[in-house]
């Protein structure tokens, strides 16, 4: 059933069963879970994985994990991602015919948005609606959003079908410019489903674990090994798994985000429990930005000419030899070790010849100084390839980043120190702190064609944009 009418809102499926269908009840229930559950640990949330089962059973879980998010934040558009527990289909079915109503009102779905994505990801998007009108693990999570979110926001109901990994990955993809601060990711899944109660915390831990690696793989890999170990009555370890996959595949090479588990417990742990030979497991698990100091990585001059030295004979090797230069990295300093992010300029005759460098670092510094020295003389589309004959006039530049700060006032940015990042959805530019010494501009300016040259906004694009700032030692 394809989006025909302009207004079709979908109706509560689960009131009066996993939750009150009285708005009094409902309200006053979320509020003593949330006054009850763990309180916030976490800051700068992104994401949540949390339970959908019925509230006498895993709402403390669930509160725990809403505890987590800052209800005064303003978000676009909250994400609400849940794998399908009646529907086999390829891809995801996006909601964008109308809103959820829920006992105390409706939750405005961003519809425009919703059919966006299906217009622009027919391949891995649908907006057939009959997955979402039998689904709980959705709706179950809006009271919680509900209660918790003090600003005005819109829901993107997304129920994935699919069992295929690869088709998980192609849903990350185009979901993934969308996981920034403007927005919030709920992903919908139980853990274990119905061994007993001590073979439940185990396996739990267990998936717990691969999911703390933010690796896409070793989740995969632990659910392969739990159902080999033949565990009486253990019919999944992650019920949700293909949406918990999909958040990974989102998140594994962002390093400026951390897993945290936030509260376990499983229906055996609940007074309205019969006998613990048959539970269902749950975790509720937060995905934030790590707390980074507002810092520089000090570098001592021996560092930084060891650097420098890997830079230009990376460079020299490739373009005497077309081979890529081995060093022994063994005895260098942990400083060099460190993972941060880095750009390496080339000049000549003082004009630009190359610059190329990634903002967060998975990698060591010397290898990512190494990495971006060969791509910088190679790889700048908007230069041909450094040649042999220019070695001698090249000049090299590196610059080593600190964490990228987001920040809400522009007066926060010191011109000649601060580097800018500006960010909206998959469109971003970055400006290093010597740009706008070279040129002399104001702030307004360094804003402006940062927003215009790098990141395709328009001038004043930086205005409605998210904006990070950093600082970097800079030796040549």
């Amino acid at each position: 059933m394809e989006n025909k009418g302009v207004n079709f809102d979908r109706q509560p499926a689960v009131a009066g069963q996993f939750y009150p269908s009285n708005s009094e009840k409902l309200h006053q229930e979320v509020l003593d879970l949330l006054m009850s559950a763990e309180p916030k640990t976490s800051t700068n949330v992104r994401a949540i994985i949390c339970p959908h089962a019925g509230y006498i059973y895993s709402g403390k879980v669930a509160a725990s994990a809403f505890n987590q998010i800052d209800g005064e934040v303003s978000y676009k558009r909250v994400f609400l991602i849940a794998s399908s527990h009646y529907d086999s289909f390829n891809g995801g079915s996006v909601y964008c015919d109308g809103n959820y109503m829920m006992p105390y009102g409706e939750e405005k779905v961003d519809i425009s948005f919703g059919k966006s994505l299906v217009e622009r990801f027919p391949e891995i998007f649908t907006a057939n609606r009959n997955p979402h009108q039998k689904e709980h693990s959705l709706e179950v999570q809006l009271p919680f959003l509900h209660n918790t979110l003090k600003i005005v926001y819109q829901i993107v109901p997304i129920i994935i079908g699919t069992s295929n990994p690869a088709v998980c990955k192609q849903i990350a993809s185009a979901l993934k410019p969308y996981l920034n601060p403007d927005n919030l990711f709920i992903i919908s899944s139980d853990f274990s489903h119905y061994p007993e109660y001590s073979d439940a915390r185990r396996v739990d831990a267990i998936t717990k674990d691969a999911i703390l690696t933010n690796n896409p793989d070793a989740l995969l890999a632990t659910l392969a090994e739990n159902s080999k170990k033949y565990i009486p009555n253990l019919v999944t370890s992650l019920c949700g798994w293909t949406s918990v996959l999909t958040l990974l595949y989102m998140t594994a090479q962002n390093d400026t985000l951390e897993y945290c588990a936030i509260k376990y417990s499983n229906s055996g742990d609940s007074k309205y429990a019969g006998e613990r030979d048959r539970v269902v497991g749950y975790w509720g698990i937060a995905v934030s930005e790590k707390k980074y100091q507002r810092s520089d990585l000090k570098l001592s001059e021996s560092d930084k000419n060891i650097l420098l030295n890997i830079a230009r004979k990376t460079i020299e090797e490739h373009c005497i030899q077309n081979i890529k230069y081995k060093f022994d990295s063994n005895n260098l300093s942990t400083t060099l070790k460190t993972k941060c992010g880095a750009f390496v300029s080339l000049h000549k005759n003082g004009e630009l010849r190359g610059c190329i460098g990634r903002v967060t670092g998975n990698l060591p510094l010397y290898q990512i100084v190494q990495d971006m020295a060969l791509s910088a003389a190679s790889q700048d589309p908007r230069f041909r390839p450094v040649e042999f004959e220019e070695l001698q006039d090249i000049a090299i530049e590196i610059s080593v980043l600190s964490p990228m700060t987001r920040i809400d006032d522009i007066a926060e940015i010191t011109l000649g120190k601060h580097g800018i990042l500006i960010e909206e959805g998959s469109r971003t530019g970055l400006f290093l702190p010597q740009v706008a010494t070279e040129t002399g501009w104001s702030i307004e300016e360094f804003l402006g064609h940062c927003a215009h040259d790098k990141a395709g906004l328009g001038w004043d694009g930086w205005k409605t944009a998210s904006i990070y700032i950093f600082t970097a030692t800079v030796f040549s």
